[in-house]
């Protein structure tokens, strides 16, 4: 009876994975355990993925995090020249990412597992990677080519992202500089452009040219805040709930009252002012 996946990865071995072959690794000679790569040949529909050219590119998943594009050189060339290794977080077409123009605005390396694609100088480092069947897994860490981890690889880590301020500053100031000719540039364009028919006979019209507006005096302003107040009061709703008819009759009834005691003082005034002149 056959044994299912699950007893073979508790027994060691490689989970199967269907169209692609298992090659065991370890990181060291001192290793017994071995980490599978599970990898295919690259096929995709033609001129779809350029920068990964049909029959000699090899994808490879299950990458683990402490492997880089130069372990991963040396690794496969084993079977065939290497051309280039390209490691991303996730499988993706399309040309391959650019090298990051600054190494001060970058952004994170992902530290997990990771896919690969290894672009090989021949077809036959495919076809030899996808039939190999080695009982010993391949080391990727030795003492000739060893590999930096733990410890000392977060050191050199922390210690690469301490920022030179020197040479931070240089690198902004290019970086303006380059901007700012490049608005120069797009503004000159714009100028000689201004006012010249396109090829369908429009002209483009812009800004450029016209009158700042006056500030607003203070009279102006207090106009705005009244036009401002007005249009408010006409979008609310008066009287729509039970409490807001009550506040407005008890508002009322409080003007009222206001009104009736500002008239028994002037009727008072009116009175102690009167004086009697019969001639």
């Amino acid at each position: 009876m056959a044994t299912s996946g699950r007893q073979r990865a508790k027994a060691g071995g490689p989970v199967p994975q269907l169209g692609y072959t298992a090659i065991p690794v370890k990181f060291s000679e001192k290793r017994q355990s071995p980490h599978y790569l599970y990898v295919k040949e690259h096929k995709v529909r033609e001129d779809t993925d350029p920068s990964r050219p049909q029959n000699c590119t090899l994808f490879v998943l299950n990458v683990p995090p402490y492997c880089t594009e130069e372990c991963l050189s040396k690794l496969f060339s084993r079977f065939c020249s290497v051309q280039s290794v390209e490691m991303c977080e996730k499988p993706r077409l399309g040309e391959k990412s650019e090298a990051p123009k600054s190494k001060f605005f970058n952004s994170k390396k992902p530290l997990g597992f990771q896919v690969a694609y290894v672009i090989f100088k021949s077809p036959a480092g495919v076809q030899a990677a996808k039939s190999f069947s080695a009982q010993e897994p391949l080391v990727i860490s030795s003492s000739t080519h060893p590999l930096q981890t733990g410890i000392h690889k977060w050191i050199d880590r922390y210690a690469t992202s301490i920022v030179d301020p020197a040479e931070l500053k240089t690198e902004v100031d290019a970086f303006m500089l380059a901007y700012d000719q490049k608005v120069a540039k797009e503004e000159a364009k714009a100028e000689e452009e201004d006012g010249i028919p396109d090829e369908e006979g429009w002209v483009k019209v812009t800004r450029k040219g016209r009158r700042p507006g006056l500030p607003r005096t203070e009279a102006a302003n207090l106009r705005a805040l009244e036009r401002e107040k007005r249009k408010r009061a006409r979008k609310e709703l008066l009287n729509f709930y039970a409490w807001q008819h009550r506040d407005t009759k008890r508002e009322h009834i409080a003007q009222l009252r206001k009104k009736f005691e500002e008239d028994k003082q002037k009727i008072a005034l009116m009175r102690a002012q009167r004086k009697f002149r019969p001639f």
